[in-house]
């Protein structure tokens, strides 16, 4: 089994580009969940056998180095996304509360990018679209979409409850929603 286990930049660093370009290089796509990992066994899009060990998450173009030099390029596997589209809607606060509320009590990871919402699908698309079909306006499409997993990873975003500061009253637990805005062109 080939083990990659030096991460080397990015393939758009002009150094890490140009060592992709002079060698016989590995590409491996990753899951979400794979990507997070300190060790991944998985195998390479040829069908070869590679073991990654790294203290890092990866990224979509990393390139890493394995103990007898090859370089391996990392991709990462889309995602299915829930969009919800309020380009064309004038929400109400209410609405747009009461949807947040039951989202956020389910604990969804989501991304807003431009006038859109999107979620990562973690459960049955039927139990998802239910969830928010009851609090949309009629007005507001839904649909899906494959999109990075990058798209959800929390940017310094922290939505921690405290318990008895008046932001949450029920129970003293804290855990981060992993909001993220996104530019339109990160797709």
């Amino acid at each position: 089994m080939l083990v990659a286990d030096t991460y080397l930049g990015h393939r758009d660093d002009a150094t890490v580009a140009e060592d992709i370009d002079t060698s016989d290089h590995a590409t491996v796509v990753l899951s979400d969940t794979e990507r997070q990992r300190s060790r991944v066994r998985t195998e390479t899009t040829d069908g070869c056998d590679l073991g990654i060990v790294v203290a890092r998450d990866l990224a979509d173009g990393d390139v890493l180095e394995a103990e007898d030099g090859t370089l391996v390029v990392v991709e990462l596997a889309a995602i299915e996304a829930l969009v919800l589209d309020f380009a064309d809607s004038d929400v109400s606060p209410t609405a747009a509360l009461e949807l947040g509320h039951a989202v956020g009590n389910r604990h969804w990871n989501l991304a807003v990018r431009d006038r859109e919402t999107l979620f990562p699908v973690t459960d049955s698309k039927e139990r998802m679209e239910t969830t928010v079909a009851e609090l949309l306006p009629a007005d507001v499409p839904t649909r899906y979409e494959h999109v990075p997993p990058t798209t959800f990873d929390d940017e310094g975003v922290d939505h921690t409850h405290r318990d008895g500061t008046g932001m949450h009253d029920g129970g003293g637990h804290a855990h981060d929603h992993g909001v993220r805005t996104i530019d339109g062109g990160d797709q």
